[in-house]
């Protein structure tokens, strides 16, 4: 990584050792107009900067980077003489994203770098998803504002079912985020079916469903490959759970593999059930859409069969949200209002 180093030359050459032999490439200045000049013309995504600089504040660095709106986070990290909590509320407010003791440990920095190094690769994560649910949009004009709403389907999903006691311990804040970011992956399999079936505006025949359902295949089998080659990405086993599994059932009857209760993985019961509340709830040219009670009913039929008790329960518990969303989004497709963009991110 390449890494813009704003310190005194005493905390530069601690920087350098510690950081060059890592591999990382360091930009170093004193200056802090030097440092925005270099971060305006250079592809730069951290900065390591003290809270006293000869001619600007740190603090008035670090809000000058947050005012720039640069194409990709920078990550911040301060070093600092105070340890107040006032002070640190104040570099937190300014923009900055950790805090590093002077004198600090070279270990420790490293270790402050590698966490910044986490956080900044989730944004090409979340490009990449991008870029995917793009693809399958492109052959399907209505995917737009299904995916919108998958996603958002699945996040109250989760933040619902992180709050019951059998969950609490195992679908963390960053789990539910993955989820909400992948679940846009559903249906990329799609691309794989041929405009004759996926476009067509009527039923399909017993012989042409079967096509359709590959697409489970198609999706999980490519997202796996990716995993494959890159086996320590966690949002693409993820993506690959819901590709492959999403129309998997409760009870056993679902489809491609007739998994069942919780060897279906937790995302993908999850998605199931955001998607089937969109497909009810959604017009289509071979069907009207369904208002949100009598979605709601037919869920709660399903409990037990199609989905997981615990998620219907998780849904119940919010599903005036779920029409709110319905609602909202749709107010916006009658008035072939664009969809948003997916949102590319990454959490401070």
């Amino acid at each position: 990584m390449r890494i813009l180093a704003v310190a005194d030359d005493a905390s530069l050459e601690l920087i350098r050792h510690a950081l060059e032999r890592k591999g990382h490439e360091i930009v170093a200045t004193r200056s802090g107009e030097e440092a925005a000049y270099i971060l305006f013309k250079s592809p730069i995504r951290m900065v390591i900067m003290d809270r006293t600089i000869p001619d600007m504040d740190g603090l008035e660095l670090c809000r000058w980077i947050r005012s720039r709106g640069f194409h990709s986070y920078v990550f911040v990290i301060i070093l600092t003489q105070h340890s107040e909590t006032a002070d640190i509320i104040e570099g937190l407010q300014a923009g900055a994203d950790e805090f590093l003791r002077k004198p600090f440990d070279p270990t420790e920095l490293d270790l402050r770098v590698s966490m910044g190094e986490r956080i900044l690769s989730t944004e090409y994560h979340q490009i990449a998803i991008f870029a995917l649910a793009k693809l399958a949009e492109s052959r399907d004009p209505e995917t737009g504002f299904h995916l919108d709403r998958i996603r958002e389907y699945s996040k109250i999903l989760g933040d619902n079912l992180a709050r019951q006691k059998k969950f609490a311990e195992i679908l963390s804040y960053s789990d539910i985020e993955v989820i909400y970011h992948t679940s846009v992956l559903h249906d990329i399999g799609k691309v794989g079916i041929p405009d004759t079936i996926l476009l067509k505006p009527g039923s399909l025949t017993t012989s042409e469903f079967d096509v359709m359902k590959t697409h489970t295949i198609i999706g999980g089998k490519t997202l796996g490959q990716a995993l494959a080659q890159y086996p320590d990405a966690e949002f693409l086993e993820v993506a690959r759970n819901i590709a492959f599994w999403h129309h998997e059932r409760f009870d056993g009857t679902g489809y491609p593999h007739g998994l069942s209760g919780e060897d279906i993985p937790l995302c993908a019961r999850i998605v199931a059930l955001a998607d089937v509340y969109d497909a009810l709830t959604s017009k289509r040219p071979y069907k009207k859409a369904y208002p949100h009670e009598a979605a709601r009913e037919i869920i709660l039929e399903k409990r037990d069969r199609h989905f997981d008790p615990d998620i219907v329960d998780a849904f119940t518990a919010a599903d005036s949200s779920f029409a709110e969303i319905s609602a909202r989004l749709a107010a916006l497709e009658s008035q072939g209002t664009s969809v948003p963009e997916i949102t590319v991110k990454v959490e401070q």
